[in-house]
């Protein structure tokens, strides 16, 4: 009686959901097909809180015996087929082979699975959800659906029909569906397949880490030790080619255990959706004070972001030109599922690599994708064979896809190989990765190709103290040109934003460095300024977290000066032998900056105020690498003075104010068409 009133249920449910009438609409693509089917395969959504107000036994099927409660939604839809003669080839129930797909589990702590936390259940077969980032996958395979088992005897009455039909379910190895040892139950005789009836689907394996394992790639600890591991996920047909290494998903599933050369805990996808993290509503009371405090200016609230960002790295005041160019690359980040079109690379020439490895160490940790490549690992993608024995290739991300969305720190550029330097110029360049797939290393039929996109921004450093710079100097180079011989012209090119920042210089006093490295010692969890009581580490990742998410438009000002500066220094920059030495990418970065530094002063439109900040920043890149020109830049020129009150934060609004004049009487010299650009408006 119990089973009957889950029946029932299951039919109204199916009825009041319009589960029934796309029922009707498959089982009537399959009457219209002219091939023989040994299973008919049905996908019934389930909202599990509609069933449990419904009949609470189906529900509490469904959630923790979802195989018994497929078995009550088979035989309902075996009547329906045969009541309404849907499908007339179709003869037993155990052909119908029924998928339950589950909206969401409810929001309880049971019915999750975390990878952090331990022994984990996985022998009770019900439906878990859990959440993670994708990190490796193999190439799609094929896999049985189904098959039609006959008795070998062909005097047993069951050696026709379809009374032996076998089905995948979730945890089951191919070996489970497809042997050659299964009995007849009616005559002991030995069962055989017939071939012609075999279903297959396609399968995926996917490896995925928890989100909370990402602390092992950002170079932090807490020290407190902690283990993570990866997670197998099986996709089948239409859940196939919809997760990307790099995305973070949420996962309903059924845990399973598999044993291969080594036991492995899996689970099998009922679904998956992209995981969107929210936005934060705003940012400290602090900072808006200090928004208020700076309306006035265009340039003063993101100088004193400058001053005091990383207090607990360096002192306030020093790399302030270092500071503003990680500011403006960590919002340029984006937590949404889509292009990273506007990425800020950045490559450091220094001559204090500690002090500027613990910078940016500490900057990447304010992102939630910022990760520090590991030196045993891979950049990007590379090949393996499945472990799981199925033939496919398993796609490893690197640190790159890893970093979807973030910044991927790579350390010293001079420790990568010349192989691994021009495969990041390449995916800096182009802003994608290609992985060739051998067939006849992989035992395939035919070679194949994938392509990722690279959505992130790479950060890097040059030591220029190092003895084998010291041994191979340049003594040719132009006025401001930086020697940086020993890495290729062109991966230096593809770099957006090229920054010399050395500790030496007027701009960085070394005496301030000193004392803060001492207190440090001393107390190495104190805090050692005002600004770093005032304004927290957590004060500026929601900071960064708000600004990055803001959606910024180009005033026409701004877009037309932009344009205008791009052209000009095309024009300044062009020789009758190399052609010019700015390529198109140039005028994307110019576009990054300018809205890096809108986002940066929470701003929805780009000013021309923004556009001149982009423009030093650039043209200062540009004479590290090919010397000074015509629009001669100082080195310091975004922070021309110490900033040690309002008073010199007036005088740098006064300096780039007179600066802004420069840039536009330099486009009105040497950009092309600005006089028509004049006329026009």
């Amino acid at each position: 009686m119990s089973n009957l009133k889950m029946k029932e249920a299951a039919l109204i449910y199916l009825d009041r959901s319009g589960g029934l009438q796309k029922f009707i609409d498959n089982c009537k693509s399959y009457s219209d097909s002219k091939q023989s089917y040994a299973v008919y395969r049905f996908s019934i959504l389930i909202n599990p809180s509609d069933i449990i107000e419904l009949d609470a036994e189906l529900g509490n099927h469904i959630l923790h015996q979802p195989l018994k409660a497929a078995q009550v939604f088979q035989s309902v839809c075996f009547i329906a087929v045969k009541t309404l003669s849907l499908i007339e080839q179709l003869q037993t129930e155990a052909q119908i082979n029924i998928l339950l797909k589950l909206t969401h589990l409810p929001p309880l702590p049971s019915y999750t699975l975390d990878l952090c936390e331990f022994p984990l259940d996985y022998t009770s077969q019900r439906f878990y959800m859990m959440q993670g980032i994708v990190i490796a996958m193999t190439t799609v395979t094929k896999y049985t659906q189904g098959a039609r088992f006959l008795c070998s005897d062909e005097a047993c009455p069951l050696s026709k029909g379809f009374q032996y039909i076998r089905v995948h379910v979730p945890g089951a190895t191919e070996s489970a569906t497809i042997r050659n040892d299964f009995l007849c139950n009616l005559c002991s005789s030995s069962l055989q397949e017939d071939r012609k009836f075999r279903v297959l689907g396609d399968k995926q394996i996917v490896e995925i880490i928890t989100t909370k394992a990402l602390r092992a790639f950002q170079g932090y600890s807490n020290n407190q030790p902690f283990r993570f591991q990866s997670l197998t996920v099986f996709l089948r047909d239409e859940l196939v080619n919809e997760m990307n290494i790099g995305n973070e998903y949420k996962i309903i599933g059924i845990p399973t255990c598999v044993k291969t050369s080594q036991t492995a805990l899996c689970i099998e996808a009922n679904s998956i959706t992209f995981f969107n993290p929210k936005v934060p509503s705003g940012i400290s009371d602090n900072f808006r004070y200090l928004l208020s405090l700076t309306s006035c200016s265009y340039w003063k609230f993101t100088a004193i972001l400058a001053n005091i960002f990383a207090s607990q790295i360096v002192p306030p005041g020093t790399y302030n030109l270092l500071k503003l160019c990680l500011l403006m690359s960590l919002v340029q980040t984006s937590d949404r599922n889509k292009e990273l079109e506007d990425c800020l690379d950045l490559l450091i020439i220094t001559s204090d690599i500690l002090l500027v490895d613990r910078l940016l160490n500490f900057s990447i940790n304010l992102v939630p994708r910022g990760i520090r490549h590991p030196v045993s690992t891979e950049i990007f993608p590379t090949l393996s064979r499945n472990k799981y024995g199925t033939g496919a290739v398993s796609i490893q991300g690197g640190s790159a896809l890893l970093a979807k969305g973030g910044i991927c720190f790579i350390g010293d550029l001079a420790s990568h190989k010349k192989d691994k330097l021009e495969q990041l110029q390449s995916a800096v360049e182009s802003r994608s990765i290609t992985v060739y797939i051998s067939g006849k290393k992989f035992g395939d039929d035919m070679d194949q190709q994938m392509t990722f996109p690279v959505q992130c921004s790479f950060w890097s450093f040059l030591d220029m103290d190092s003895s084998s710079r010291r041994n191979v100097q340049k003594t040719n180079t132009l006025i401001g040109q930086m020697d940086c011989s020993l890495i290729p012209a062109n991966l230096i090119e593809a770099f957006g934003l090229l920054i010399n920042c050395n500790e030496s210089s007027p701009c960085h006093p070394l005496l301030p460095t000193v004392q803060h490295t001492l207190k440090k010692a001393i107390d190495p969890e104190g805090l050692l300024y005002v600004a770093s009581k005032q304004f927290t580490t957590e004060d500026f990742e929601k900071l960064l977290a708000f600004a990055k998410n803001l959606n910024v438009e180009f005033s026409l000002e701004a877009e037309r000066m932009i344009h205008g500066y791009y052209l000009a220094s095309r024009r300044i920059r062009t020789d009758s032998i190399c052609g010019s030495k700015l390529s198109a990418s140039a005028l994307k970065y110019l576009v990054s900056l300018s809205e890096a530094h809108a986002r940066l002063n929470l701003r929805n439109k780009v000013l021309k105020e923004d556009v001149l900040i982009a423009a030093l920043l650039f043209e200062t890149s540009l004479t590290l690498k090919y010397g000074a020109a015509v629009l001669c830049v100082a080195p310091n020129a975004v922070f021309p003075f110490e900033l040690y009150n309002e008073e010199y934060l007036e005088q740098r609004d006064i300096y780039l104010t007179q600066c802004q004049q420069q840039l536009q009487q330099f486009i009105a010299t040497y950009g092309p068409g600005t006089a028509i650009f004049a006329s026009d408006e």
